[in-house]
């Protein structure tokens, strides 16, 4: 018979499991991206439980299953260096075995045995493979799953230390109460069909989702070496084109970073009209990293990149071009916020659309651009005397513009679904600057949710995995101080902080997340304390894309704003 003080130890020791293992079990659930270590540890042992368990049954399937079941845990344990794609694609073969085996079995049981074997196998492919397709997803379940058993289990543990019962470590996973045909378990192998079902119905809605880009933004066998060559154009039709006017999607040459050629796409719009028309030239906001990602693919593509009034700008009688830039339609990869790839885009787009006999354009242009393409905006105006000099930049429209890179870097996370733009960094610069390596710059835990979250546009379904994934991550993606080292000297590289010879415009939203108005403060004060005159205006109540819809008080005093460089009016210095 135990004695009084061991009873005592064992109830203190049920107390204290149950409160740790709810306590890991809630901060799991809620962050299951938090430690890879920790989610390590509850896969391994989680296999290796079931594994026993298993095990136990005694017949042969049971045994072949808790085979894999444990040999899926030594793989783990033994794999060097291991991340999340490696849990996942463990996962994903145990989950496909098991599903074998189970098929397998069916052949010699009947009843609801039969029906669960069959039903259960059929599952476990089906959610195998869409481990393999959506490993992130998959670690995301599996650490909620876990995180689940641990609270139940914690739960359990509590209320029997409370009750005064002796710890028994052996029903911390509890044994089937019933054989495995009855019919609770073909309960639950129907209950996980129905989630597999739906886990195929997303997947096909999200691939369904994904933009392509068609066979016209394949460049020709022959690609001339000159930048700002149209290479081919074609009409384009879309919701968002006012009625009356012309568009047209162009393929043209560019220049990446360092002058390396490039293909890019862009749009060109216009009012019908026999004489040339002035040109805005539009810098789109972020849509994304990926090839799908370009406005002239999207539905709905200007309002994706952050342009909603080109009936305004029509309505004036300019025209719009509106480039996609490199790696965006075309064959990437995206100088997302470097400045050189951008900026050139932009300037080369303008030079391919006076190309076009379709439509005749004026000399003129100004350069609106809003975040990223606020970026580009910035750079097109310091690149355009040396890099494009014949063409005629009126003036430079910065809107929210990504100016201040470091501290943009610093911020990006602490929004809502700042890690999805972190993403877009970091596939930038870890593809285009060699000494930018992504196993460096990304902590481990992060890095599969990193790498699908860039693969995926703004505006296709499957963001929303992004979004979940990146509410779910409660430290940054970075693995060590992302304003420090090579990763930092190119972000100030990419800072535009030359001359621009232009009129320079700068717009602000005062409750911008993104880009604080404390960054694009500093950003104007070094660019007045150069000497570069600029022009900076704050909106209150706007935040980041709020600042460019339709209803801000911006919009008229851009429209008025870009008149008066058309009109070569004086342009206004606000530095003091």
């Amino acid at each position: 018979m135990p004695r009084r003080d061991d009873h005592s130890v064992s109830r203190r020791l049920r107390l204290t499991l149950g409160i740790v293992a709810v306590l890991l079990g809630a901060v799991l659930a809620v962050r299951p991206f938090s430690s890879l270590a920790v989610l390590v540890v509850l896969v391994v042992v989680g296999l290796v439980v079931v594994g026993i368990d298993e095990l136990a049954d005694g017949d042969r399937w049971s045994v072949v299953r808790g085979s894999v079941s444990l040999a899926a845990a030594v793989a783990v344990v033994v794999w060097p260096g291991v991340t999340i794609r490696v849990l996942a694609l463990v996962l994903a073969a145990a989950l496909l075995v098991d599903g074998v085996l189970d098929l397998a079995r069916a052949r010699g049981v009947h009843g609801t045995a039969r029906a669960n074997a069959v039903v259960g196998g059929a599952t476990a492919i089906v959610l195998g493979l869409l481990a393999l397709a959506w490993p992130d997803v998959t670690v995301l379940v599996v650490a909620v799953v876990f995180a689940v058993r641990l609270v139940i289990v914690g739960v359990r543990e509590i209320v029997a230390g409370v009750r005064g019962q002796d710890a028994d470590l052996g029903r911390l996973w509890p044994r089937r109460a019933a054989p495995r045909a009855g019919w609770w378990r073909l309960t639950g192998a129907v209950l996980g069909a129905l989630v597999a079902v739906v886990l195929v119905l997303a997947s096909v809605v999200v691939q369904r989702g994904v933009p392509r880009p068609d066979a016209f933004y394949d460049p020709p066998d022959v690609v001339p070496s000159a930048p700002g060559q149209l290479l081919r154009s074609a009409p384009f039709t879309s919701a968002e084109i006012p009625v009356g006017a012309g568009a047209w999607r162009i393929l043209y040459t560019t220049t990446r970073d360092e002058g390396r050629p490039a293909v890019a796409s862009a749009l060109v719009v216009a009012p019908a009209s026999s004489t040339p028309r002035p040109v805005v030239a539009w810098a789109h906001g972020t849509t994304g990293a990926a090839s799908g990602c370009a406005p002239s693919v999207l539905d709905d593509g200007l309002g994706a990149g952050a342009m909603f009034v080109q009936d305004d700008v029509l309505a004036q009688g300019w025209a719009m071009v509106a480039t996609d830039y490199t790696g965006l339609g075309t064959a990437g990869p995206h100088p997302y916020l470097i400045g050189q790839g951008e900026g050139r885009s932009v300037l080369d787009a303008v030079r391919a659309a006076h190309q076009l006999t379709a439509v005749e354009l004026a000399d003129e242009t100004v350069v609106w651009g809003h975040s990223q393409g606020g970026h580009a905006a910035l750079w097109s105006g310091m690149l355009a005397p040396t890099y494009a000099p014949e063409l005629r930049i009126e003036g430079v429209a910065a809107l929210a513009p990504a100016s201040n890179l470091p501290a943009l870097v610093d911020v990006v996370e602490s929004v809502t679904g700042g890690a999805l733009f972190a993403s877009y960094v970091v596939e930038g610069y870890t593809a285009e600057y060699p000494d930018v390596r992504f196993d460096e710059l990304v902590r481990p835990g992060a890095r599969i949710i990193t790498r699908e979250m860039a693969e995926r546009c703004l505006a296709e379904p499957g963001v929303l995995v992004s979004a979940l994934t990146s509410v779910a991550l409660d430290e940054p993606i970075w693995s060590g101080d992302p304003s420090s080292g090579v990763f930092l000297d190119r972000l100030v590289e990419n800072v535009p902080s030359g001359r621009i010879a232009a009129p320079l415009l700068v717009a602000q939203g005062a409750d911008d997340a993104l880009v604080t108005p404390t960054a694009q403060q500093a950003y104007v004060d070094d660019r007045c304390a150069a000497g570069y005159p600029v022009d900076y205006r704050t909106y209150a109540g706007r935040g980041h894309v709020p600042l460019v819809e339709a209803d801000s008080p911006l919009i008229p005093e851009l429209v008025a704003w870009t008149t008066d460089r058309f009109a070569d009016e004086p342009a206004t210095d606000t530095c003091p």
